[in-house]
């Protein structure tokens, strides 16, 4: 099937979509009853990963949740109902693989698949193939998780696929000569905003690319919020962000959210019908986010080097040279 049959562009630009930045992820589900869908979340077992398990969950969903630590994961989902615990290690394209191919050996369609789980600000650590650690974990790994459940999102006739990125893709666009740090200086927050990027990119051209398949795609900044993925900032980082007091309590500022409406974005780019038909866009506050110029100051907005179709393709190529995958399309 011709991937660009029948494609339909989203423009970058807000909806009105009557929820705000203080909105819950309760609310952002728009009253929709997910009884009968399937969902996966990885990274479901904390913060906003969490959040949104929670609400899909006790709105009908079942939800597998893939975790490296089960022990965490277990404690963690123990009163939420219909979930289904699954090993996954993002890092490892075996243990990848593995779990891709327990979900397709169920036959159940993919309904919505939220690629939460990630990594932050943390020192130069490479995987088995010497991938950099964010590129890694936040982009390749559902990268290649995304296409081995392709059959189960086609099956579906309907999936939404959600990639959540953050405002720190301002801090780097993706480099494709040097993505993996071989002959540059590592920074880690240039790393981190570098795989939030590709999160966003990836959106684009899986949009474009599912869209004939009855699949579109979403990538999302949640918000300020404090959360575990902040593990690798020290108390001084947490200081500079305006997240900690001196006695290393969390300061509560009216700039940063809490879980549930961090996670509220994610739940309308996955369940909302007022995205029905439409895709591939970078969202913040419960609405498509503006698009903004290169020069707008970091915050709020898509910069180009985010949502621009070209870059996204580029990335798509790269990822398919770096993975060994390629979707079935």
């Amino acid at each position: 099937m011709d991937a660009n049959k029948g494609f339909q562009f989203t423009p970058q630009a807000p909806i009105s979509s009557g929820f705000g930045p203080q909105s819950t992820a309760q609310e952002a589900l728009g009253g929709r009853d997910l009884t009968g869908k399937t969902a996966i979340v990885t990274g479901g077992y904390s913060g906003l990963g969490l959040e949104t398990v929670r609400v899909m969950a006790e709105a009908g969903a079942t939800v597998i949740v893939p975790a490296r630590s089960s022990d965490k994961a277990r404690a963690s989902l123990a009163n939420i109902p219909r979930v289904e615990l699954e090993e996954l290690d993002l890092m490892d394209p075996v243990s990848i693989d593995g779990f891709a191919q327990r979900f397709l050996d169920s036959g159940r369609p993919l309904d919505i698949l939220v690629n939460c789980a990630g990594i932050m600000a943390a020192p130069l650590v490479r995987d088995a193939r010497g991938y950099e650690s964010h590129f890694a974990t936040n982009h390749l790994g559902h990268f290649q998780l995304t296409a081995r459940l392709w059959p189960a999102l086609k099956q579906a006739g309907g999936a939404r696929v959600v990639s959540v990125s953050s405002a720190a893709l301002f801090f780097a666009g993706v480099d494709f000569d040097d993505p993996n740090y071989k002959r540059r200086a590592y920074d880690k927050w240039q790393a981190y905003g570098q795989s939030k990027s590709a999160n966003a990119l990836f959106a684009v051209a899986l949009d474009k690319k599912g869209q004939a398949h009855g699949i579109r795609a979403f990538s999302v900044h949640p918000g300020k919020i404090v959360t575990d993925l902040s593990r690798f900032l020290s108390d001084d980082e947490m200081r500079a962000a305006g997240a900690l007091d001196e006695q290393g309590r969390r300061i509560v500022d009216p700039s940063y959210k809490s879980v549930p409406q961090g996670a509220a974005t994610i739940i309308w780019c996955a369940t909302n019908t007022q995205l029905d038909d439409m895709g591939g866009v970078y969202c913040e506050d419960v609405d498509i986010a503006s698009a903004v110029p290169a020069d707008a100051p970091m915050g709020w907005g898509a910069p180009p080097w985010a949502v621009d179709s070209g870059l996204a393709e580029r990335l798509w190529q790269l990822s398919e040279q770096l993975t060994g995958v390629t979707f079935p399309l």
